[in-house]
């Protein structure tokens, strides 16, 4: 292998820094998927009910979400050309995740604008870790 397919380190701590933000979202949906019947009764009625109305096909869009970007984050660190289409993935899953939140449950009649800050650098940094990835393939550091 030449040295001009060897990443700068700027490679290696955007990927570091990306995983521990999508490992960071692994937590939120063990958290959502664990919660306790106390935990349930301690939130506001309004955010219990968006809770529990979640639909299937939407957890299962988060996990895509957050599963695939701390995988996809890993492919990038073991420099695999798999990293593109597992962040792809998660970008599905952030779109489908959000479009239920915000076209279906109606999530910002609940949460106001404040509750767009999250949701919109979930998105960012998604659309971000994909750019990245195919980036870093076209220039041949990935395997």
């Amino acid at each position: 292998m030449s040295s001009s397919n060897k990443p700068p380190l700027w490679f290696w701590l955007i990927s570091l820094i990306m995983l521990a933000w999508n490992l960071m979202g692994v937590s939120a949906y063990v958290g959502q998927v664990t919660i306790t019947p106390a935990e349930l009764q301690a939130m506001p009625e309004i955010e219990r009910a968006q809770l529990l109305s979640m639909p299937g096909w939407a957890v299962a869009a988060f996990a895509c979400a957050v599963f695939g970007g701390a995988a996809g984050c890993l492919l990038l660190l073991l420099r695999s050309r798999w990293a593109p289409a597992m962040l792809a993935l998660s970008l599905i899953g952030v779109l489908v995740q959000l479009g239920h939140a915000f076209l279906i449950a109606k999530a910002y009649a609940v949460f106001g604008p404040g509750g767009l800050i999250m949701p919109v650098m979930v998105l960012a940094g998604a659309v971000f870790l994909l750019w990245f990835a195919l980036r870093v393939r076209r220039r041949g550091w990935l395997r």
